[in-house]
C-alpha cells in the first residue's frame, strides 16, 4: 500500500472512534506526518468540541519542545477536507495556515455548502500544497450517515429485521416470538449506541413493549421514534419512561410532555415515510435504525428510502405468520453471529 494510503487508513481509523458522539457532525481522523514518522493524531472525539486537526497538532505542541519547526516541515493528513468557517469551534483550515504546515493531503472533499472546496481552495491560497482523493471512497463511506443527511435532507436509514429459516417475520397474531440469541441481542444494542434513533411503529410497541436502549452495550441510548397515528399506545409503556427523548409521530397533536415530543403529520394516507425522515432531517437527527414491525418496514422500503438492510435469519421456523420483509440491492456481507446469520444488503 503506497504511503499516502497508510497514513489515511490510519485516519478513517482514528475517526471510527468517535462514531454515536460525534452526530450530527462527520467522523474526522488526522495524523501528522515529520520525515517518515507520525508525531501527531487526533479524531473528532465529541459534537461540539475540537476537530481533528486541533486534537493532532495539540498532541505535537504538548509532546515536542520543537513542536513549531517541526509543523513547519509536516504533512498532515485528514480524511475530510478541512473546513473553512467559523460553526461551533475555529475553521481547521485557518489552524493549518497558522502553525505553517507546508504539506495537506485529503480523504475526500466536504460536501457541506460552506465547506465544499472552500477549506482546499484557502489553504491553497496561503502556499500550501493540497492533495486529494485519497482512499476517497473509503472516507465518503467512514461519513455516509453525514453525506447523506448534507446531499438528500434525510437520515441515514438502516432497516433492522430478524426472520425464521423459513422467512416468517413473526406469529400471525402479532405476539411476542424471539428469533435470534443473545449474540444477535448483543450486537443490536451495540448499533444502537453508533445510530442516533430507532424507530418502531405501533404494533411492534404493543407487541414487545420495547426499551430500545442499549442495556446489553455500553454506550448511550439512541432517541426513540414511534409512529402511533390515533396515539393508541399507553403512556404506561417503557417508551414514555422519560429516560431519553421520544418522538412519536401522529395525526392528533403537536406536544411536549417531559422527554416526550408529539409530532403531528396532517396527512396520514401519502408519504408518511418522506415527512417522518424530514421532520427527523429538522432535529439534527443523521441516521435511523428501523426495527420494526413489518407494516413499517415494507412502507420504508416501497418508498425506497432506505440505504441498507440487516437481516438476521435464525434457525428456528414457524408453521404460519407474517412474511419478513423483502429488500433487493448489493449484495454486502454474511456473516454468523452465533448460531443465526446475518445478511446486509446495500440499497443500490
Amino acid at each position: 500500500m503506497p504511503t499516502h494510503e497508510i497514513y489515511m487508513q490510519r485516519c478513517i481509523d482514528l475517526a471510527l472512534l468517535g462514531i454515536g458522539k460525534v452526530s450530527p457532525n462527520p467522523m474526522v481522523g488526522a495524523v501528522i506526518v515529520h520525515n517518515g514518522k507520525v508525531i501527531g493524531e487526533g479524531y473528532h472525539q465529541v459534537y461540539g468540541q475540537a476537530h481533528a486537526e486541533v486534537n493532532a497538532v495539540k498532541t505535537v505542541l504538548e509532546k515536542y519542545d520543537n513542536a513549531e519547526e517541526l509543523l513547519r516541515q509536516s504533512t498532515i493528513y485528514v480524511s475530510l477536507e478541512p473546513c473553512a468557517h467559523y460553526g461551533k469551534t475555529p475553521p481547521c483550515a485557518d489552524l493549518i495556515i497558522k502553525h505553517r504546515i507546508p504539506h495537506v493531503v485529503v480523504g475526500c472533499r466536504d460536501p457541506f455548502a460552506q465547506v465544499d472546496g472552500k477549506g482546499i481552495e484557502r489553504l491553497q491560497q496561503a502556499g500550501i500544497e493540497v492533495i486529494t482523493g485519497v482512499l476517497e471512497e473509503e472516507c465518503r463511506d467512514l461519513n455516509k450517515r453525514f453525506f447523506t443527511r448534507v446531499q438528500h435532507q434525510r437520515p441515514y436509514i438502516i432497516l433492522k429485521w430478524a426472520q425464521t429459516a423459513n422467512g416468517y417475520f413473526a406469529p400471525e397474531d402479532g405476539s411476542q416470538y424471539w428469533i435470534t440469541g443473545e449474540e444477535s441481542k448483543k450486537l443490536v444494542h451495540r448499533w444502537r449506541t453508533e445510530e442516533d434513533a430507532v424507530l418502531v411503529g405501533k404494533n411492534t410497541a404493543l407487541a414487545d413493549n420495547p426499551q430500545l436502549n442499549v442495556r446489553y452495550w455500553q454506550g448511550r441510548s439512541p432517541k426513540r421514534v414511534v409512529i402511533d397515528r390515533e396515539l393508541e399506545l399507553s403512556t404506561e409503556l417503557h417508551l414514555f419512561d422519560n429516560s431519553v427523548e421520544t418522538l412519536v409521530f401522529n395525526a392528533v397533536k403537536f406536544d411536549v410532555q417531559g422527554k416526550t415530543k408529539y409530532i403531528q403529520l396532517e396527512d396520514f394516507e401519502r408519504f408518511v415515510p418522506q415527512y417522518i425522515l424530514f421532520q427527523l432531517y429538522l432535529q439534527d437527527i443523521q441516521s435511523v435504525i428501523i426495527e420494526g414491525g413489518a407494516k413499517t418496514l415494507n412502507s420504508f422500503i416501497e418508498a425506497g428510502l432506505w440505504d441498507e438492510a440487516r437481516i438476521f435469519t435464525g434457525e428456528g421456523m414457524l408453521a404460519e405468520g407474517i412474511k419478513a420483509p423483502v429488500c433487493s440491492g448489493r449484495i454486502g456481507e454474511t456473516v454468523n453471529v452465533g448460531e443465526d446469520q446475518l445478511r446486509i444488503i446495500y440499497n443500490k
